[in-house]
């Protein structure tokens, strides 16, 4: 990983990361299918989680995809453009997709996006990443608990595999993952934490 953070190219890995991160998917395909404003929906949230309490499970799945996406495109991008500057890419989007410049930093809780990202950086952990996420999603139907758990798996997996390069930054995304979680824990603490289906909550 680069630490010259004054370069040109970190300067422009950032940026195409942030940029692409930014790109409010959700928000975007629900206003031009006629879903209505996320915004003014549920839990507010521009994630999959809140387009699927629209009732349009298809553009729910394709908001999962296309923010999976952004977070492993930028990698991808970085490495084709900035090589070595795939990590710094990575968290950029990740942090464009929870704080958009242009939603007033009132972004998404980020778990398709580190998924993606993960997933670009090192495709083991995020078939751990998946597993976690998919299996308690089955199990318990509760989003937060899924997304949640599965964002601190990334940085333990990549621990496991050896791949302690990575480790640091995903779990700095795994706090901040967290963190934007912060309400759903409060919610599950008092035992009002909805499940998959409901219009509340996110």
């Amino acid at each position: 990983m680069p630490t010259d953070f004054s370069s040109a190219s970190t300067i422009g890995a950032l940026l195409l990361g942030y940029l692409l991160g930014a790109i409010p998917f959700g928000l975007l395909l629900a206003r031009w299918f006629g879903a209505g404003d996320l915004r003014a929906i549920g839990s507010g949230n521009i994630g999959a989680t809140n387009v699927l309490r629209t009732g349009r499970k298809g553009l729910a799945a394709a908001t999962l995809l296309l923010d999976a996406a952004k977070g492993a495109v930028a990698v991808l991008i970085a490495e084709w453009w900035f090589p070595g500057h795939g990590v710094i890419a990575g968290a950029a989007a990740f942090l464009g997709h929870c704080y958009p410049v242009w939603l007033r930093f009132r972004g998404g809780k980020g778990v398709a996006t580190m998924m993606g990202v993960v997933l670009a950086l090192h495709w083991p952990s995020a078939l751990v990443f998946a597993a976690v996420w998919l299996g308690l999603l089955a199990l318990l139907r509760i989003s937060s608990v899924a997304g949640i758990t599965a964002c601190i798996s990334a940085p333990v997996s990549a621990a496991w595999f050896g791949r302690f390069d990575l480790v640091l930054m995903l779990l700095a995304l795994a706090a901040i993952a967290v963190w934007k979680h912060r309400e759903n824990l409060g919610r599950l603490l008092d035992g009002t934490e909805p499940r998959i289906g409901s219009r509340k909550g996110g």
